[in-house]
């Protein structure tokens, strides 16, 4: 049954780096950034939430009682070892692969904080009536934005290290506990007495 449970997973990682590739080969251009951040952030969880109902979906169809541990370990095994595989495989291929691909998101989300700045400062500016307390702190906000934008190009930093990676992953470990809770307390059998 646990080696069910690991070829579940590979199949989720494997449908996580086909839509990866897709991405990349398909919708790599000046919105790669922003479209790789959008598919991390809905397109994988639904991913990942559809592996594990699907997998709990099969041990519920077979019957019997179902305990909470039966169908947290049935939810958690395949989306951990999906989810792992996949961002490994993703951190390596960035980082040993492409480093192009790596050195193009990086500018990107330069451009991107850049860029949601001067928005929030020009909407900010409309609001905020000018020669104000409220004005003088909104320049200086500004300023000191732009000086950490600065100094974020010229430390050359890079978003793509095992640093920011093990960030992510920590945040994908608590969405699979999550998760896997979510689907233990929801479809585990009752007992009535």
């Amino acid at each position: 049954m646990t080696k069910n449970l690991f070829i579940k997973g590979i199949y989720i990682a494997l449908v996580i780096i086909v839509l990866f590739f897709i991405v990349y080969f398909f919708l790599k251009d000046d919105g790669y950034y922003k479209t790789s951040i959008l598919l991390n952030a809905f397109a994988v969880p639904l991913i990942l939430g559809l592996g594990a109902f699907l997998s709990v979906r099969q041990l519920t169809r077979n019957g019997g009682f179902l305990t909470f541990k039966m169908i947290y370990k049935q939810a958690f095994v395949p989306i951990f070892v999906g989810g792992t595989l996949s961002l490994f495989f993703i951190f390596a291929f960035l980082n040993y692969g492409d480093q192009a691909t790596k050195a193009l998101l990086n500018q990107q989300y330069i451009e991107s904080y850049k860029n949601s700045l001067e928005d929030e400062y020009a909407s900010a500016k409309k609001i905020v009536k000018p020669n104000s307390d409220e004005d003088k702190e909104l320049e200086e906000k500004y300023a000191q934005a732009k000086v950490r934008i600065a100094d974020k190009v010229s430390k050359n930093e890079d978003m793509f290290s095992a640093q920011y990676f093990m960030y992510i992953y920590a945040g994908y470990c608590a969405f699979f506990l999550i998760l896997s809770l979510f689907f233990a307390s929801f479809f585990r059998s009752r007992r009535v007495y």
